[in-house]
């Protein structure tokens, strides 16, 4: 019987590595570009071992569990090319105006009964300006506040004013989710109706008022690996204190509906690099695990990651909370989450976001350097 001869270098250069960003130093993104371009399968459970070491060590066993309430649902007037809410579009998804206060306090009640730590509020429009609307926001975020059932969070769409973002700190926010979405160069693939840097201005309105920042994006749009290693470096430049990794969910009706689903190991070879890029961050898995992941949803968190989206998502539906929890239970992990973002070395830039340092990055030179 002939044995098939295996190279060590890539575990060695793992290896390295994974010391390397244990002891506290970072990747640069050659380094991580060499992580996301790994092929053979055993390196890349060489890479998730790494990977889950690194959460370990800087996060333990707690999992931050959060989730949404879809505050208003459809005819946003964005065209973002993988949503089933944008009025471009004919989805069938169901439509209203700003939920009343019951169902946000219903659905706080029922994450504190299951444990989790945040319910946001999501709202399918382009954004939050001065006026009525900006108060009605602010009732349901002080009326959650008050519950003391969850922390509360908010993913309202782009802000273009500080005073818009001092009146949600004011209100009782605490983290607001804003997605980057993918790489600056990526970005126009999916999205022509805003701009990268409008969502870069609305994260440095946010931080200048003291809310936390939750923004991550989605993979399996098309965007390359190179895409995806530079969406990491940019949320870690932003100081992003959760990092969600979508997977996309085609969804009938939208420009993306044919886009074929990227393979289980390549997702969660993607969540292992991004723990390489930001071992301190919550890197939480969201929306699509269920449909790309299937039976191997409990082995994201062997990838690397901390936290976890529960309940239904805005227009599809996850698997049963009780199951997520049983698999959490399964894994010895604690989904009582207490780090409150304080074990987190966060980068901080001003109210004007850092374009110019991202555009640096992205314009970096696309092909990866196998420096063994």
């Amino acid at each position: 019987m002939q044995r098939t001869q295996v190279d060590r270098r890539p575990r060695e250069r793992l290896a390295r590595l994974g010391e390397l960003v244990l002891g506290g130093g970072r990747v640069t993104r050659a380094e991580a570009l060499w992580l996301f371009h790994l092929e053979n399968p055993a390196d890349i459970f060489d890479l998730m071992s790494w990977a889950n070491r690194l959460r370990q060590h800087f996060k333990g066993n707690k999992v931050h569990l959060c989730s949404i309430v879809n505050a208003k649902a459809g005819g946003c007037s964005e065209n973002c090319r993988f949503c089933a809410q944008s009025s471009h579009y004919q989805t069938g998804s169901p439509k209203y105006g700003f939920i009343e206060p019951e169902p946000v306090l219903e659905a706080a009640a029922e994450a504190g009964r299951n444990g989790v730590t945040a319910v946001g509020l999501v709202a399918a429009w382009k954004g939050l300006n001065e006026g009525p609307m900006l108060d009605e926001v602010c009732e349901r975020i002080g009326e959650l506040k008050a519950s003391g059932k969850t922390r509360p969070d908010a993913s309202l769409g782009i802000i273009k004013s500080q005073r818009v973002a001092d009146r949600l700190k004011q209100a009782g926010l605490e983290c607001y989710g804003h997605n980057l979405e993918s790489s600056k160069r990526f970005f126009p693939q999916h999205c022509t109706s805003h701009t990268y840097e409008e969502r870069l201005e609305t994260i440095g309105y946010l931080k200048t008022a003291g809310i936390k920042i939750c923004s991550g994006g989605i993979i399996g749009m098309g965007e390359t690996r190179e895409d995806r290693c530079d969406l990491a470096f940019s949320l870690k430049l932003i100081g992003a204190n959760v990092v969600p990794i979508n997977i996309l969910n085609p969804i009938k009706g939208t420009p993306f509906e044919q886009q074929p689903p990227l393979p289980p190991l390549e997702i969660l070879k993607t969540i292992a690099c991004f723990r390489f890029i930001l071992p301190r961050q919550e890197i939480m898995i969201a929306g699509g695990r269920t449909l790309n992941l299937r039976d191997l949803q409990s082995m994201v968190f062997f990838a690397g990651a901390s936290a976890l989206m529960v309940g239904n998502y805005l227009t599809t539906l996850n698997q049963p909370v009780e199951k997520d929890l049983q698999m959490l239970q399964d894994l010895g992990l604690d989904p009582h989450w207490d780090h409150d973002f304080a074990d987190q070395d966060n980068v901080q830039f001003d109210a004007a976001p850092p374009g110019g340092a991202l555009q640096r990055l992205d314009a970096q030179a696309p092909e990866v350097q196998r420096l063994d």
